[in-house]
């Protein structure tokens, strides 16, 4: 039976011209990849964030699509795109889940494991 499977990876960088750290702002940068490594075409519908700061602050982000796309992919494919987030400590950590949907319309997930969100200094 055909299966629908999207893997994702993470880079992640530090936006120090977005960030002010005496006001408690730290902006990060992640790219993302998605590649179909099913065998059966999917679309990502939407997605959710869950991302924490270095006190425990959570901040769930939930919406449609990702930077204003609902990429088809067809096995094999990948779509990447790169988006940012503010944390008010210099770390924290980000996880999520892609919704997505094959198109004989079954649903399935693709989740994004936790990754460090973290300035160089901070990591000391």
């Amino acid at each position: 039976m055909a299966k629908p499977e999207f893997t994702c990876s993470v880079a992640v960088r530090p936006l120090p011209e977005q960030s002010q750290p005496t006001a408690g702002v730290h902006a990060f940068a992640y790219t993302v990849t998605i590649r179909n490594s099913g065998d059966v075409a999917g679309q990502l519908i939407g997605r959710q964030w869950i991302i924490e700061d270095a006190n425990g602050n959570v901040e769930e982000v939930r919406g449609l699509g990702v930077v204003g796309h609902q990429p088809l992919l067809k096995p094999g494919e990948e779509f990447e795109y790169t988006s940012w987030t503010r944390l008010a400590t210099p770390s924290g950590t980000m996880q999520g889940t892609y919704f997505c949907m094959t198109e004989e319309v079954h649903p399935f997930q693709a989740p994004v494991g936790e990754f460090a969100l973290a300035l160089a200094s901070s990591l000391h």
